[in-house]
């Protein structure tokens, strides 16, 4: 059987997206696929429709690096509006309990601590966790309540920020994998006694990437080439060479594949040892600074990323490799 064509161009990299309030994930790279023309795109870390910030965006051989952004560190700003709980844990459901009750700051700051470290924490009942097959937040939708157990988070950080004029708290988190920072508002309110529920919420970053990698859709739209128009027989006209020109400037807002390992050792290839990685071949790795052991490092040449693998006895064994 024939396969059919690739769409797009296998364009490779990270978009680190500022995304808005009110689109949702899934939204967001089909919008950054299609901007970019790419074959193949993806995202590391789901971002909530009412939230906004960083949306890290793997193109191409990126999506191959996915996990090791999902597992990086990350960091929210968050505003807790206290006196009501809502069934999504933010302001889109409805209010489900409520209270006259509202903590003073020091009541606040004297509960940061037992949310610090590696807690137990109850995802949301709307959330993208499965529940014998199916996710919690369809079950929620269809009106019950699941049972969802609680799992371990780390949080290294949480700072109380400021109070407002309306006696809402804002708050800066740093925290790991997994984290729930609707479930954080949730449980404060409860220990406090007056219930809460998130109001504003935003990502200002993910490991490795951080604000100076941003890049807003009005940036991306500045300077996207106009799609070029379809034939009579509906296939799609050759891009003008003035065109292609301008991809430059989109592709110039990438950050660099290898970016989202700079989390592993760092093994540097000559040439010749790179085409042999590059056909799933293992070789001898040198130098003073080269891992002798490692479950998982990254293999260079001259900067550009060439393979993730194995270092046993100070040989590199490839287990994934990217195009050259």
């Amino acid at each position: 059987m024939r396969r059919g064509k690739k769409k797009g161009r296998p364009i490779s990299g990270w978009l680190v997206f500022d995304k808005p309030v009110g689109m949702g994930s899934t939204d967001a790279v089909s919008k950054i696929k299609w901007l970019f023309n790419a074959e193949k795109a993806g995202h590391a870390g789901t971002l909530d429709p009412l939230a906004s910030g960083m949306l890290p965006i793997a193109l191409g051989e990126a999506t191959k690096t996915v996990p090791y952004v999902m597992d990086g560190t990350k960091v929210y700003q968050f505003t807790v509006a206290w006196g009501e709980e809502r069934s999504t844990d933010d302001l889109e459901g409805p209010v489900t309990k409520t209270s006259d009750i509202r903590p003073d700051e020091a009541a606040i700051r004297a509960l940061l601590p037992k949310y610090t470290g590696v807690i137990q924490q109850i995802p949301p009942q709307f959330s993208a966790i499965k529940i014998e097959g199916q996710r919690a937040y369809d079950l929620a939708r269809e009106g019950e309540t699941v049972d969802i157990p609680a799992r371990e988070v780390e949080i290294d950080r949480l700072d109380l920020v400021e109070m407002t004029a309306e006696g809402h708290a804002v708050f800066e988190v740093e925290c790991g994998k997994g984290t729930y920072v609707r479930s954080l508002a949730r449980d404060m309110g409860r220990d406090l006694g007056c219930y809460g529920y998130v109001a504003l919420l935003r990502r200002s970053e993910v490991e490795p990437f951080t604000a100076e990698d941003f890049v807003t859709l009005a940036e991306l739209e500045a300077v996207a080439p106009p799609r070029p128009q379809k034939s009579e027989d509906g296939e799609p006209q050759p891009f003008a060479p003035d065109i292609s020109e301008r991809y430059a400037k989109l592709d110039g807002l990438l950050v660099d594949t290898g970016a989202a390992l700079d989390c592993l050792p760092q093994v540097a290839l000559t040439d010749e040892a790179a085409a042999k990685i590059r056909l799933g071949n293992p070789v001898v790795i040198r130098g003073r600074d080269a891992p002798v052991e490692a479950d998982e490092a990254c293999a260079t040449v001259r900067g550009k990323l060439v393979a993730i693998g194995a270092v046993e006895a100070g040989i590199f064994k490839p287990k994934r490799v990217f195009a050259g």
